[in-house]
């Protein structure tokens, strides 16, 4: 128990600590070429219609903090999994063989979709900072995005059905429920949501915070299920997110955007399917608790969206429900807190059923 309690915590100081090394390069590298954009607000919800609580609340923000956050995240991640996997090769009988976590059993696919998903959000960034390209200055469209999210997700999904011979889902208290080849097309559903969710990353600290709960809440569940690897998978990007939130905790040095929510949300949609019948568990049907405040931040948008088409008007001030709150006069720190609360609490809940049906 004490080699796998230090193979699951190691990693997530490490990266924690690699994370706070490489900030102030990032941070001024940032800065430097005034990597945020050019012009603040939104100018078109997801609705089609102008934003402009929005755009007011975010006027002195949005041109003057820097994008490409998320590169903390990601970046302090893969040097840490790069470096226990050197230093397994070079000191194979050592310690070190001990805290390497990467394996084709547990963490590869995870990996792979974090990588995905941060190139791809980098590349986002990279467009709306610099405002190149006629068709392209607002980033990449969201119907590219989506589609990066769908192909990934069905190519890991197909691998999930024809090498895992995983075919089903856990229900809590319920039990298996066979799928079939539906399971494809429910694995690629559940990636889309997961990504839509990741609107949530729009107030200094908020994303960061909800993320680092839902993936400490996997790492508790891997690890119950003896999932050691993918543990040390989970805590390494809580140590990496801890890292980000040093300096995102307001006033935000920068923002997570694209480059970290894509990578994020990518490879929890393969964390919470690796926790499931693949390891007996149930980590796809706690995934709406743990991740509560994903699904309320999805659902106030759909909620403003259907309503501002079918009855002509708004629900909400602003959409999604963080920025509601802002817009009647709540102070950004206070939302952000009151999230941290609720998401710590929905952890918690999710693990206990995880553990306990």
């Amino acid at each position: 128990m004490e080699l796998t309690l230090i193979k699951v915590f190691t990693p997530t100081a490490l990266a924690f600590f690699i994370g706070i090394v490489i900030t102030p390069l990032l941070s001024a590298w940032l800065y430097k070429h005034r990597m945020w954009k050019k012009k603040a607000g939104k100018g078109i919800g997801y609705g089609g219609g102008a934003t402009p609580y929005f755009d007011t609340l975010h006027s002195q923000t949005d041109t003057n903090t820097p994008r490409m956050g998320g590169m903390v995240i990601w970046g302090s991640v893969l040097l840490t999994t790069f470096l226990l996997v050197t230093l397994h090769v070079l000191f194979p009988e050592s310690i070190f063989s001990q805290l390497d976590f990467l394996s084709r059993s547990q963490t590869w696919l995870p990996l792979s979709a974090l990588v995905v998903g941060a190139i791809v959000g980098f590349l986002d960034d990279l467009l709306i900072v610099t405002g190149k390209g006629k068709h392209f200055a607002g980033g990449l469209p969201l119907t590219q995005r989506l589609l990066v999210v769908g192909l990934t997700a069905l190519g890991i999904a197909w691998w999930f059905y024809e090498k895992l011979e995983v075919t089903s889902i856990s229900l809590i208290g319920y039990g298996s429920i066979e799928l079939g080849f539906l399971f494809i097309p429910f694995f690629v559903l559940v990636a889309i949501a997961i990504y839509a969710s990741g609107i949530i990353d729009g107030i200094d600290g908020l994303s960061g915070g909800i993320f680092m709960f839902i993936f400490s809440a996997y790492a508790g569940i891997a690890l119950f299920q003896n999932q050691i690897d993918l543990a040390a998978y989970s805590a390494t990007l809580v140590g990496g997110i801890l890292a980000f939130l040093w300096f995102n905790i307001p006033p935000a040095r920068f923002y997570m955007t694209e480059t970290g929510i894509m990578a994020l949300t990518m490879t929890l949609t393969v964390v919470a399917f690796m926790t499931d019948t693949i390891a007996d568990g149930e980590g796809v049907s706690v995934l709406p608790i743990i991740g509560a405040l994903l699904v309320l931040t999805v659902l106030s948008n759909i909620i403003q969206v259907t309503s501002k088409k079918v009855f002509g008007k708004k629900v909400f001030k602003i959409a999604p429900l963080h920025h509601h709150f802002e817009a009647i006069g709540w102070p950004k720190e206070k939302v952000t807190m009151r999230y941290w609360v609720l998401g710590f609490v929905s952890a918690i809940i999710g693990i206990l059923l995880a553990i306990a049906l």
